[in-house]
């Protein structure tokens, strides 16, 4: 049996970073305050020189490092933002240049929150096809350049980083056992970006109206996330015939620390086994679980044949779920 198989993984983040305190210098708000309500503490900022290009990159170079390749080695590169450099050329395309990853076909995909695992299951069904035997998948966000820093319930959630994973074909039983996408469109009004693209192109009221930034109905999409991801989690344990008690790890998008408390107890899970960096780096969307998949990777939380699983949730609105055999 042939299974896409996590070989490398990668993350890069930017070097600034802003704590809550700092924030209680710019809005109305404290550190109590955005602790109790997200569980965030604080999150990293790109510099202006900085772009999601970048981030996606260093995560590429060192998850290609863990696997032991080099960029030739890689059929299919695949990056999942909200944020690109620009609305074209695909921001995978720079990162094929940056990267010298010659033989590599490269796009992006835009599923926001979910992006990261949209793409891990378009990959793991290209290698399942015979097209593409080493995959490259990236979630990678500036989120900072679209966040409202004049609001204070959207900016103190987000943050900007990529995380990167590797896939390549294996024969044996350890690697992407099932996926999982889904997306509702009627609800796309509670989590969007209104303008900079050609509905609202740019100009002066755009600006003045401050609608290049993230609009966020919170409470509406709390309801919505913890029922989408406990199911996306349910239907892809029942894909293999697994329980809720067979993970020894799960993943779930890092957006809240109340949603993730809320799953993790609708489906059981002790505590331990649920992994939270969502205090040190906020939401950063796409890259959020590729990032927490790289940190489990390098500190041990891992180990092989371990059952992990993989949660997310995000504008469109989209859900996702990945479960894999480490």
């Amino acid at each position: 049996m042939v299974l896409s198989r996590v070989v490398g993984t990668g993350s890069a983040v930017p070097e600034k970073v802003l704590a809550n305190s700092d924030l209680e210098k710019t809005v109305d708000t404290t550190d109590e305050w955005i602790t109790t309500r997200t569980g965030i503490k604080e999150r990293r900022i790109a510099a202006e020189d900085e772009y999601t290009s970048m981030f996606a990159t260093r995560a590429a170079e060192r998850a290609l490092e863990m696997a032991g390749l080099v960029p030739m080695d890689l059929d299919l590169i695949i990056v999942a933002t909200v944020t690109p450099d620009f609305p074209f050329p695909a921001t995978a395309c720079l990162v094929q240049n940056n990267l010298k990853a010659g033989k590599a076909a490269a796009f992006d995909i835009s599923a926001a929150c979910s992006g990261f695992l949209y793409g891990v299951t378009i990959a793991n069904s290209l290698i399942q096809s015979g097209m593409a035997k080493r995959a490259l998948v990236i979630g990678a966000e500036t989120l900072s350049r679209i966040t409202d820093w004049t609001d204070r319930n959207s900016c103190v959630l987000f943050g900007d980083g990529a995380g990167a994973v590797i896939l390549e074909a294996r024969e044996g039983e350890n690697g992407i056992l099932g996926a999982r996408i889904h997306s509702d469109g009627s609800y796309w009004e509670l989590l969007h970006q209104p303008a900079c693209g050609c509905r609202n192109p740019v100009s002066a009221r755009v600006i003045d109206e401050n609608l290049a930034f993230i609009k966020m109905q919170g409470n509406e999409v709390f309801k919505l996330a913890v029922r989408a991801m406990e199911d996306a989690a349910n239907e892809v344990l029942a894909m293999e015939g697994l329980q809720t008690a067979d993970i020894d790890l799960f993943i779930p998008h890092q957006a809240n620390k109340r949603i993730i408390d809320a799953i993790g107890k609708r489906l059981g899970l002790e505590k331990e086994k649920v992994y939270v960096n969502l205090d040190r780096f906020g939401n950063t969307s796409a890259a959020s679980i590729p990032i927490a998949l790289d940190e489990a990777t390098r500190n041990g939380r891992l180990k092989e044949n371990d059952i992990l699983l993989l949660d997310s949730f995000g504008g469109g609105l989209t859900w996702a779920s990945v479960l894999l055999r480490w």
